[in-house]
């Protein structure tokens, strides 16, 4: 059996850490692209890869930011119910709270949806006015098939956005696993049926 240094010990961690770190910074830049602030992403996912409960000082110094603006971030995620306290003393540590998609659904509704239900009613309109002014013998610039198909993909993205919205999330790994590939296997099917 080969004997593992104290070294190779003490830098293990470190690695580990280093990894984490760098899961956290992934998160915070791809919930940055969404339009949030990146510690949010950060501070979630640290406290979700924790096996325990951390308090808002040891956040702070794990992914290297002030402490308030780690106060302010689980202030805001608490709010949004994707961290909570573990106890009720003033430095009370926190966790995670890993069934994020009834926030990410909201997300989706007030915002995705009423962008993509912006441009239809647009596209809507517009239609409308260039049906109108072809029946009435006026030249139209615009040509009607490609408004109807811009409409017509507006209404295909909401199609998409109120499926994922009313999808509802297992809680578990095991049952998450499962659920995952039977989702796979429908995107198969409809992938299918999709035209080349």
């Amino acid at each position: 059996m080969a004997r593992v240094s104290h070294a190779e010990t003490a830098e293990a961690p470190d690695r580990l850490g280093a990894r984490v770190l760098t899961a956290c910074d992934a998160v915070g830049a791809y919930i940055e692209a969404w339009g949030f602030r990146a510690i949010h992403g950060r501070v979630w996912t640290l406290l979700a890869l924790r096996s325990t409960p951390m308090p808002q000082a040891e956040i702070a110094e794990t992914l290297g930011v002030s402490r308030s603006m780690v106060s302010l971030a689980v202030g805001e995620l608490t709010h949004y119910g994707l961290v909570r306290a573990v106890g009720e003393h003033r430095n009370a540590p926190y966790e995670a709270c890993l069934d994020v998609w009834p926030t990410i659904t909201d997300v989706l509704r007030s915002r995705e949806w009423m962008l993509v239900e912006r441009a239809r009613v647009a596209f809507e309109g517009a239609l409308a006015e260039a049906v109108e002014a072809r029946a009435a013998g006026r030249p139209i610039p615009y040509d009607i098939d490609r408004l109807r198909l811009l409409l017509r993909m507006a209404e295909f993205a909401q199609v998409v956005l109120r499926a994922v919205m009313t999808v509802r999330m297992p809680r578990n790994l095991d049952t998450f696993s499962h659920w995952l590939g039977r989702a796979g296997r429908v995107l198969d099917h409809v992938q299918a049926l999709l035209p080349d």
